[in-house]
């Protein structure tokens, strides 16, 4: 029972972590409600077994504070529905049959994504489209969330991509993302940080079309 219980906290942590970005000790164990001791054990174990990193971070005022962060290993836990075999059977495709070919399936995908997505947005708003297509993605892996600005811009955050190691590869999977974003929410839609080109997250600024009425 113990080891269940401990690696159920470790999740936790790694949780919370692909959440944040960064945590001090502190706070991981004011939202765990553990103590200091139980909480730095589990830091340990998952830092020396690979999962986090921790670096020193200059505050404001004070001493510097010692933050724990993913490491690629800790962001690899969280599902990635790739496979070394799917690039290569797409590196394959595009030197034998051309890149048009490899371009055609990231778009087919795209319009299949877009007809089973529309029936979702029927009767909704712009701000209901938003809601709805965070909903899809969350569903999908993307741990999406959706959200509106102080100016009414609303924006949806993915803090995971599953299929990161192909979007690096083949920028053609990103492109049809947002061209879906934008049929989907009948709506300006641009992209200001991307998982695939190094960024923490995917975020996306959504705004009525100019003239447009949602």
């Amino acid at each position: 029972m113990k080891r269940e219980e401990e690696r159920t906290t470790r999740e936790r942590i790694l949780f919370m972590l692909k959440q944040q970005g960064t945590m001090t000790a502190r706070e991981i164990t004011a939202e765990l409600g553990l103590t200091g001791m139980a909480i730095r054990r589990h830091l340990t174990a998952l830092e020396q077994e690979g999962w986090i990193e921790v670096r020193e971070a200059r505050a404001t005022a004070g001493r510097p504070s010692s933050v724990y962060h993913l490491t690629d290993r800790g962001d690899n836990y969280f599902p990635k529905s790739y496979s070394s075999l799917t690039l290569e059977l797409l590196d394959e495709l595009s030197d034998t049959a051309g890149s048009g070919v490899v371009d055609a399936l990231f778009e087919g995908r795209r319009d299949k994504l877009l007809r089973s997505g529309l029936s979702h947005m029927e009767g909704h708003d712009l701000a209901g489209r938003v809601e709805e297509l965070a909903r899809i993605q969350n569903a999908n892996g993307y741990m999406a969330d959706a959200s509106i600005e102080e100016d009414g811009t609303y924006v949806i955050t993915e803090l995971n991509c599953p299929i990161v190691q192909v979007a690096s590869v083949y920028k053609q999977a990103c492109r049809c993302e947002l061209e879906l974003f934008r049929s989907l929410l009948q709506a300006d839609v641009e992209r200001t940080e991307c998982y695939a080109d190094g960024g923490k997250k995917c975020k996306y600024q959504i705004r009525e079309v100019s003239g447009k009425s949602s």
